[in-house]
């Protein structure tokens, strides 16, 4: 089988390799890759968001399957442009995407159909935004509408940050579109927790859970990034909170979609806080999270490929989907001054005894040599079986790779520890 997959970061690495596993894959193309994810495919230099050339592409090499990872392309409709071509793909169709697409769209979803989630209101005035949070409830919490590259929240403790933090999204277009229309919701408080999920939009089959750590350093400390590393499973997801999850977030959603005629197929992300009065939905994302993936895919003891064309077929309910009863950790190496400002170009050093555990996110081959090109550079993951021994493991590997100017937070997996315990 010849299998595309379109993205090119540590997600797609992470997927890559494990679509490798199946015994009838002959080729796997990468649009459009990079230089680490050219060791397991073949990169093509064709852009996420170029759903024309991609479609083109997908055609002329006969493909077989296409997996559409990352957000923007599946918002812009490319599993329905593969579709009318022929070529089946892994995700949601345009009019499901919207459920990450528009944060407005989601929230107005959850209040419908009675899905647990943070009080809101959303404007598309600017005054009329200010005028609320003059009088709102402190802290609070400000989203842009659209995609912003996991950066359109801003927990705002003071009114004078809400204020700062709307005029920047829908006066000075930080967000480009994105900002027009913003969220304002309450500021919930509890332990957060990643549930990734597969689905053919009548059955859903949840993921090992995972913990995500958004700040760039130690202790939860500066900026927020697309995430500086994970574990899993998650400690604060326990069996309870885990059928709560089910009966009142996880079927409910998918029920949702289907009844408003935006069926969802493929990977729905669930972003939870655990709050004193029970789970509740922070946000949906439409694919894969990253770097969720690179430790929720290690540990799936089942075929992905399998699992994958089951969500395209509608028939996920008789494929198994098992995951091994061990934890993992990734440790995210980044670029000094992300997310801010970086130098990139330093030629990286990885050890082929771990290459395997390496997942390539931003860097490029430059005359055969692996150099930085992004600012979450690679992700580190290892498998064990307790949690200390996976990031005991993870932290060993970090040592030996190399790269100018890297850094990387070395508290990955201490609060799942201390929580755990």
């Amino acid at each position: 089988m010849k299998i595309m997959v379109v993205g090119g970061g540590g997600r797609e690495h992470a997927i890559i390799r494990k679509i490798r596993e199946n015994p009838r894959v002959t080729e796997i193309y990468a649009l459009p890759g990079n230089g680490g994810i050219a060791r397991d495919a073949e990169c093509v230099n064709i852009a996420a968001t170029d759903i024309d050339a991609i479609v083109r592409f997908a055609v002329e090499n006969r493909i077989d399957y296409a997996v559409v990872a990352p957000d923007d392309p599946l918002v812009l409709g490319c599993v329905d442009a593969l579709g009318e071509a022929g070529i089946p793909s892994f995700g949601p169709r345009k009019n499901a995407a919207i459920l990450e697409g528009s944060k407005v769209f989601a929230k107005d979803l959850m209040k419908r159909y009675g899905i647990p989630t943070a009080a809101y209101e959303t404007f598309d005035s600017l005054d009329r935004a200010l005028e609320y949070v003059k009088k709102a409830a402190l802290p609070i919490v400000v989203k842009a509408d659209g995609l912003a590259l996991g950066k359109g929240v801003v927990i705002c403790e003071t009114r004078e940050e809400a204020e700062e933090a709307l005029v920047s999204m829908m006066r000075d277009g930080r967000f480009g579109h994105s900002g027009d229309r913003v969220v304002i919701e309450e500021f919930l408080t509890g332990p957060e927790v990643s549930v990734l999920a597969f689905t053919d939009g009548k059955t859903v089959v949840p993921m090992v859970s995972s913990m995500d750590h958004k700040r760039a350093h130690d202790h939860d400390e500066g900026l927020n990034t697309g995430g500086m590393g994970t574990v899993a499973p998650n400690p604060y997801y326990t069996r309870e909170v885990e059928a709560q999850c089910m009966q009142e977030i996880f079927l409910p959603t998918i029920r949702a979609m289907q009844q408003e005629g935006r069926p969802f197929t493929g990977c729905l992300y669930f972003g939870l806080m655990i709050t004193p009065k029970g789970p509740r939905v922070i946000e949906y994302n439409c694919r894969f999270g990253d770097p969720e993936t690179q430790v929720v895919l290690p540990l799936l003891t089942s075929d992905l490929l399998d699992i994958m064309m089951a969500t395209t077929n509608g028939t996920l309910s008789e494929v198994p989907v098992t995951f091994a009863d061990r934890h993992a950790c990734c440790v995210i190496m980044a670029s000094e001054g992300y997310p801010q400002h970086y130098e990139k170009g330093f030629a990286i050093s990885i050890p082929e005894d771990i290459a395997d555990d390496v997942y390539v996110a931003g860097a490029a081959l430059r005359d055969g040599t692996l150099v930085t090109s992004g600012g979450r550079v690679l992700g580190v993951t290892a498998v064990g079986d307790s949690l200390q021994e996976a990031i005991r493991d993870a932290y060993r590997k970090v040592e030996k790779i190399h790269f100018d100017h890297a850094f990387w937070r070395h508290d990955i997996g201490q609060r799942a520890l201390k929580a755990g315990e």
